[in-house]
């Protein structure tokens, strides 16, 4: 991450590019979503982990503590390609892990596609002592954010 960015904008930035990139192989009449997650604990940014190890030392450093989750959040309308990009940040704060329960985790769940090296749909839940924020932030699309942006500057309807 560039030492200029905070993550919130961090992400957004990314989503935006993500959103961009597709919205060009898409027609008109529609809206393009892009989305990018990314961790913070500690001042450090977590993305994906780059092998079990990296996921390893990542969950052990979480453990205990409370780190943030941000998803940037970019929606463009492909009939002006007007973009509103947006980020969400949810606190998730780790019970004590014991590197027994970290390294069953990794060997039996696919940790390597995960921002901070989990997914809290899965088994990581029982990690999970608190949550402060959207639940559906830290699975990677903040839904309540996604619709309140469609709504306030598409002026679409979602039903």
């Amino acid at each position: 991450m560039p030492k200029s960015l905070e993550p919130g904008m961090y992400v957004s930035q990314l989503s935006l590019l993500k959103a961009s990139a597709a919205a060009k192989h898409v027609g008109k009449n529609a809206l393009v979503i892009g989305a990018d997650t990314v961790v913070e604990s500690d001042g450090k940014i977590l993305g994906k982990p780059k092998d079990k190890n990296d996921a390893f030392n990542m969950l052990k450093d979480m453990s205990g503590k409370t780190h943030f989750v941000y998803t940037g959040i970019t929606v463009i309308d492909t009939d002006d390609m007007r973009a509103l990009s947006e980020y969400e940040k949810t606190a998730v704060t780790f019970r004590e892990l014991s590197d027994k329960e970290i390294n069953f985790y990794i060997n039996n769940f696919n940790v390597l596609d995960k921002a901070g090296s989990y997914g809290i749909q899965e088994y990581a839940s029982t990690f999970v002592q608190r949550i402060e924020g959207d639940y559906f932030n830290i699975v990677g699309l903040p839904v309540c954010r996604l619709s309140e942006m469609i709504l306030k500057e598409y002026g679409k309807d979602l039903v």
